[in-house]
């Protein structure tokens, strides 16, 4: 009898329990579909950029319009398409990407063919990292209108983050024909790189730049991206002219502050490399600065510093990971595996990537972080994916170098000298830790 009570005293404390998660998680999607998200204030140097009083003026008119008449299908996309903004502005992916969503299926859910809201949906399941629902998303949308260039510009980024490298090919080669244009050259200009053509990749960048307004967010982060292509071949004369354009043409914009940050890298003035990454990482909220300074840190021997910025940095990351439920967090293994091989957390940083290769199996970038996290553990290891991790033909110089590296360890010394001496040829800014050991390793060959 005693037991029989006591089972009945847990089952109905199991239903309570039971019914007590379903009425929270019901609470808190209810809460999710009543919530309006208001624009954050801008902070230092971006509140002062032209285009904030006005991005704010029409940002809280159109959050007024959709609380007072939420079935105002095109107000809501255009706050949507605010927020998507302002998360590419500041960085705050993680608060915008949700908001944005949130209106984005709003719309869906009574027009679930609403070519706009599908071609918006796609872009932020791409920014939150979930690569292959924004594939699919692009995909339906191309479906209902085959007429517009940008959908096919979603469908490339989408076959190109999954490593469907030929399709990607296709959809820019028809995007290209609808609308050529500073979108398209500088997806040209990414496809030539992986494919081992970096004069190439200059030259369409080059294009996207010409083809863009002078300021524009786009245009100077296109830049910046020409800026990159012209460190990877050593021409640092140039890198530095378009990181210091990007910053005249648009003050305060935090990747031409750090561009210049890697030219004072390359210069060895660290105290000013330091500097300038501390500004950047103030201006806005990207963890490719922290890591940058952490670098520097630790090869000027500043240990402690790195340390600290190196868990703040894993402590962001999994923050955006575990915002709230499944489709609102961002998929950020790959940076993860990075952030844990600087800290010296091997295991941690195979687990991490090898999660982000089971989402994508065939991308270059991911098996190149599988690649490099296994190197101190087991080269053997790494060898497969460091194999196609080079498939496409690449000569990224950071890359090349970690396959020499790879490769040395791995007891193959021809391999390693033939990469390492194609890595390091044209001397190019590449993280520092990387340059030197590269450096070690090729003169012992």
């Amino acid at each position: 009898m005693k037991k029989k009570f006591t089972y009945i005293v847990l089952l109905l404390f199991f239903f309570g329990a039971t019914a007590f998660v379903v009425l929270r998680y019901t609470n808190k999607l209810q809460n999710k579909a009543n919530a309006f998200y208001p624009l954050k204030e801008r902070k230092g140097a971006l509140a002062q950029m032209p285009e904030w009083a006005s991005v704010k003026e029409k940002g809280d008119k159109l959050i007024r319009i959709v609380r007072e008449t939420p079935t105002d299908t095109k107000s809501t996309l255009s706050l949507a398409t605010i927020y998507i903004q302002e998360g590419r502005a500041t960085g705050d992916y993680t608060y915008y990407d949700e908001a944005a969503m949130k209106y984005i299926d709003d719309v869906l859910a009574s027009e679930p063919y609403n070519f706009e809201a599908l071609m918006l949906k796609s872009l932020v399941q791409l920014s939150q990292h979930h690569f292959a629902d924004g594939l699919e998303t692009a995909e339906k949308a191309k479906d209902i209108n085959p007429y517009n260039a940008y959908v096919y510009g979603l469908i490339t980024d989408g076959n190109v983050e999954m490593g469907n490298y030929d399709a990607a090919v296709k959809s820019l080669d028809k995007m290209v024909s609808i609308r050529p244009d500073l979108r398209s050259y500088s997806r040209i200009s990414y496809l030539r790189e992986i494919h081992g053509d970096l004069p190439g990749a200059i030259d369409a960048m080059k294009q996207a730049v010409d083809a863009g307004y002078p300021g524009d967010e786009g245009t100077e982060w296109a830049r910046i991206q020409l800026a990159h292509l012209y460190e990877n071949v050593g021409d640092l004369k140039n890198a530095e002219m378009h990181f210091t354009i990007a910053l005249q043409e648009r003050p305060g914009y935090a990747h031409a502050v750090a561009g210049l940050g890697n030219i004072a890298v390359a210069n060895k003035d660290y105290a000013k490399a330091i500097s300038l990454y501390q500004q950047a990482d103030t201006l806005q909220a990207d963890y490719t600065f922290k890591e940058k300074l952490a670098e520097v840190y630790l090869f000027n021997g500043q240990k402690e510093k790195a340390e600290d910025l190196i868990d703040a940095t894993i402590d962001k990351l999994n923050e955006a990971a575990n915002n709230g439920e499944v489709s609102a967090s961002h998929h950020v293994d790959k940076e993860l595996a990075y952030v844990y091989l600087l800290k010296g957390k091997t295991g941690k940083a195979v687990d991490h990537a090898l999660a982000e290769c089971r989402r994508r199996p065939d991308n270059i970038d991911v098996n190149e972080a599988v690649a490099w996290a296994y190197y101190n553990e087991d080269a053997e290891k790494a060898l497969p994916y460091l194999a196609k991790a080079l498939r496409t033909g690449s000569k990224n110089p950071t890359l090349l170098c970690r396959a020499g590296l790879i490769y040395n360890k791995a007891g193959d010394k021809t391999k390693a000298k033939q990469f390492l001496s194609e890595g390091l040829k044209n001397n190019p800014n590449i993280d520092p830790l990387l340059m030197r050991e590269s450096k070690e390793v090729f003169v012992k060959l």
